[in-house]
């Protein structure tokens, strides 16, 4: 499968005006703009899976584990054509799928329900490893984490598993706004590669320079990118 997505007319100039649809408390503002760009580059240029191909078992899958932040997201599915645009106004409301956490039963396209910190990368590792049993060699399983996630031990154990095990088609890509409570010396970066993986450090807002970082070859290990951004708002 190639990579592709609907052309709905939409691009990323457009992405704050869909945002700005989204109103109402609790919106996790900086946690959803901190991700805008990475969402975009990933959905637009990389990730090889669209509306009409979502159940596709050779599909790419994207977990996005910083689920508390979501509006970024929800943005880019629409304007990508996953769900109508319509949506967009009811988010958080009481009859709306679009929820303060996405719901992988309610929302076209989610792959996991989010947003308890430091889920997102033991199931991508889950779900790399079930593509390999089930001789799927071609998807790429992508999961978003924040930097803060990293203070959860689930992650370092997640980190330390993939590394060994070859995880070829996992690809993590860290959020890293200067959130995280412990930090690690050297950088994220070196958490990853002290594991085994492959990882690169990019400013988090430059798109030529996030899909060079996605798509950097990195055979027979997992691979990180931890995007720098200083948040909006």
């Amino acid at each position: 499968m190639t990579q592709t997505t609907a052309d709905t007319g939409f691009r990323f100039q457009d992405l704050d005006r869909l945002m700005g649809l989204m109103t109402g408390d609790e919106k996790h503002g900086p946690a959803a703009t901190s991700t805008l760009d990475v969402l975009w580059v990933l959905y637009d240029r990389v990730l090889r899976v669209d509306p009409a191909r979502a159940a596709d078992p050779d599909r790419d899958r994207f977990l996005l584990s910083k689920g508390h932040g979501p509006m970024a997201y929800y943005a880019v599915l629409a304007a990508k054509g996953f769900f109508p645009v319509e949506w967009l106004p009811g988010f958080g409301g009481y009859a709306s799928p679009l929820g303060h956490h996405p719901d992988r039963t309610l929302v076209p396209g989610v792959e996991i329900g989010s947003g308890s910190l430091g889920h997102g990368l033991p199931l991508a590792v889950g779900s790399a490893l079930g593509l390999r049993a089930r001789g799927l060699a071609d998807p790429a399983v992508w999961v978003l984490i924040g930097d803060a996630e990293l203070d959860e031990g689930s992650n370092h154990e997640a980190i330390a598993y993939a590394g060994p095990a070859g995880l070829d088609r996992l690809h993590t890509v860290v959020i890293d706004n200067d959130s995280a409570t412990h930090g690690w010396p050297g950088g994220i970066a070196s958490r990853f590669e002290s594991a085994g993986w492959s990882a690169v450090t990019v400013d988090g807002r430059d798109h030529e320079a996030l899909h060079a970082a996605f798509t950097a070859p990195h055979p027979r290990r997992p691979h990180a990118v931890v995007a720098r951004v200083e948040t909006k708002g």
